[in-house]
């Protein structure tokens, strides 16, 4: 009879060190998290949309109205900014980025002189590089 309660208890210390372990410290499963472009993505099944995941949405949305304007002029697309969504300046650089894209000369005015705080890239199909 004592071997029975001690496998209960053993039972019930795992069983409350993995409701302990996946819901204390494991997080919310069903959150917003950056993908590694730094896009709020959904993890899960979120219940709500946070403010600052409708702000990125709506800046993306932004960049994304400046990218197609510039293409139906049929500009022809190289390191070069296409302007500014709320507090970021929107750049399209190459894929694979290099040093050209970090020049000073291929950077928006309006990160370089600080009126534009974030930046998003895109490359030059319209595609998400990365957003800082």
């Amino acid at each position: 009879m004592k071997g029975l309660y001690r496998i209960l208890i053993l039972i019930l210390i795992l069983t409350a060190a993995w409701f302990f372990i996946r819901f204390v410290i494991g997080g919310n499963e069903d959150d917003w998290i950056k993908d590694s472009r730094g896009v709020w993505v959904k993890h899960g099944a979120p219940s709500s949309t946070p403010d600052y995941v409708l702000k990125q949405k709506q800046i993306i949305s932004c960049a994304m109205d400046l990218y197609e304007e510039e293409k139906s002029k049929n500009v022809v697309f190289n390191s070069q900014c296409l302007g500014s969504c709320d507090d970021y300046a929107i750049d399209i650089v190459n894929i694979p980025r290099n040093s050209d894209d970090d020049l000073s000369e291929n950077q928006c005015d309006d990160y370089k002189t600080g009126k534009a705080s974030h930046f998003l890239e895109l490359d030059k199909d319209g595609e998400i590089v990365r957003i800082i």
